[in-house]
């Protein structure tokens, strides 16, 4: 398939000789949505993942401006639509739960035009769908090394190399792959889209810490049975240092619990969830009880996130690097450059990054080396705007003092009367829209439809599936066109380390 041709067309056809292999570390949003760029590109593409099965937890997402567009491009745009939260509006309360101050759930999310809102788990279930028969999924599993594979003897830079559909180079030849349970294997490019806590990075490029940049808070999600009667709504409550909300969305009969507070850097372990709890308690302590201030559904919700089994809780963190790719490992969505929940962006920032990434890869049969170039090129700017929003935003998410809070109570409570109302929802609204839309994407040339010849068919495993054993048969773990059948000697180039 491809060689010197750098049509996306002519790679993408199907029948072709050889068909370039992809791993993406990670199944949320970014790599499944890579994944269907991917495919309808013509590429062999794998996706492993460490949760068991799909995880299908998480809070509502916003999907703004360029995400918008991509998703229409991606043709999921009407599935969004049948899913979506359908909030109708959201009111911070008193101590007692009275609604204080009350507005519509667009000025609340900040949309505008086409934008929406969906649940995590619901758009990684439609990204999941949409990829699952031309992609190979690989739950329970993850990745252990990555093994550069340097350009054979024989190969000048610019000449053409077996198996890889891309031409040798100073970026290597492939990387052979090492899973905590699966065979080895050999792809010509890896993509860490593994979140904020990244393995690929970690291995690739070092380890978090020198990339992470806390910006003085923590925040809790978690489903909770919807004992206040929400339909459609949020519910918030200030406190100093803190905000607390709750709500349900159309379709689900839980609700979700939302807890965020200011702090400086703590130390836990992200994977473990005793500490997480216990850090979570001991900021809301003795809210909402007798006698003292804050809502009295707190203790509720903290005994809720207990026993929820999708609890999720982390640090407000930007992930900052210098560069996105190292050889043939590239990063993507929150793994290169997390701009915290406090952007709103997340999300939309992921499926704008797979577009992009994987356009400039369908476009170069040279080698990956200028495509990935050209990638962080077109993101940077994008990634900056929302990294100074979030900035901001994580700011001005909780009030230092009970003053500040009941002032925005009061300008809450007087702005649906206003005469000019539509003026200040228009600058509220303003600079989100600002991040979402700071990004002109390419038109890059893709199949009309997705192609389905010669795909490898997904191999998800169910949580009730055993867990891959450490030395599968070749059946168990298929290797892609062209990937090697166990290690690459020593010679091959170093092992990517911290």
């Amino acid at each position: 398939m491809p060689g010197t041709d750098s049509s996306p067309r002519a790679d993408s056809s199907p029948g072709t000789a050889t068909r370039r292999t992809v791993l993406i570390s990670g199944a949320s949003i970014a790599g499944p949505a890579l994944a269907h760029w991917l495919h309808r590109y013509g590429f062999a593409v794998t996706v492993v993942e460490r949760a068991p099965a799909l995880r299908t937890g998480g809070y509502k997402v916003d999907i703004r401006g360029a995400a918008i567009e991509v998703a229409d491009r991606m043709g999921i745009l009407e599935d969004i639509r049948r899913a979506s939260t359908d909030m109708r509006g959201g009111a911070y309360v008193n101590d007692d739960g009275k609604r204080i101050a009350s507005l519509p759930a667009d000025i609340f999310g900040a949309r505008t035009g086409r934008d929406d809102e969906i649940m995590r788990g619901d758009l990684a279930r439609i990204l999941y769908e949409r990829t699952r028969a031309g992609v190979e999924y690989l739950f329970g599993d993850s990745i252990a090394s990555l093994i550069p594979v340097a350009p054979t003897a024989a190969a000048e830079p610019g000449a053409s190399t077996a198996p890889d559909g891309w031409r040798a180079g100073d970026d290597g030849a492939g990387v052979e792959v090492t899973f905590e349970h699966a065979a080895p294997r050999r792809f010509d490019l890896v993509v860490g889209a593994d979140g904020l806590h990244s393995t690929v990075r970690r291995l690739a490029f070092g380890p978090e810490e020198q990339f992470l940049r806390h910006l003085g808070a923590y925040i809790s999600a978690f489903s909770l049975p919807n004992d206040l009667g929400l339909d459609r709504e949020e519910l918030y409550h200030a406190q100093p240092g803190r905000l607390i909300c709750a709500y349900r969305c159309a379709g689900d009969p839980a609700a979700k619990g939302w807890l965020s507070f200011r702090s400086p850097r703590l130390s836990y372990d992200h994977r473990d969830r005793e500490p997480q709890l216990a850090l979570l308690e001991a900021a809301f302590a003795g809210m909402g009880t007798d006698g003292a201030r804050g809502w009295r559904e707190v203790p509720r919700l903290l005994a809720a996130a207990r026993e929820a089994d999708d609890f999720y809780f982390d640090g407000m963190y930007l992930i900052e690097m210098d560069r996105w790719s190292r050889g043939r490992v590239v990063l993507l969505g929150d793994a290169a450059h997390c701009a915290s929940p406090a952007s709103g962006q997340g999300t939309g920032m992921a499926l704008v990054g797979a577009y992009v990434l994987a356009g400039e890869l369908a476009a170069d049969g040279q080698g990956p080396g200028e495509a990935l170039r050209r990638y962080e090129a077109e993101m940077r700017g994008y990634v900056a705007v929302n990294h100074a929003l979030a900035r901001k935003f994580a700011r001005d998410m909780t009030a230092d003092t009970r003053r500040q809070i009941r002032f925005r109570h009061l300008m809450m409570r007087m702005l649906p009367h206003m005469p000019w109302k539509n003026l200040v929802a228009k600058k509220i609204a303003e600079d989100v829209q600002r991040g979402a839309n700071a990004i002109t994407l390419k038109d890059y040339p893709v199949p009309a439809t997705p192609l389905t010849s010669g795909a490898t068919r997904a191999t998800p495993m169910s949580p009730a599936s055993p867990t891959p054993s450490a030395s599968p048969t070749p059946s168990a773990s298929p290797a892609p066109s062209g990937a090697a059948a166990g290690p690459v000697p020593s010679a091959a180039g170093p092992t990517y380390a911290a």
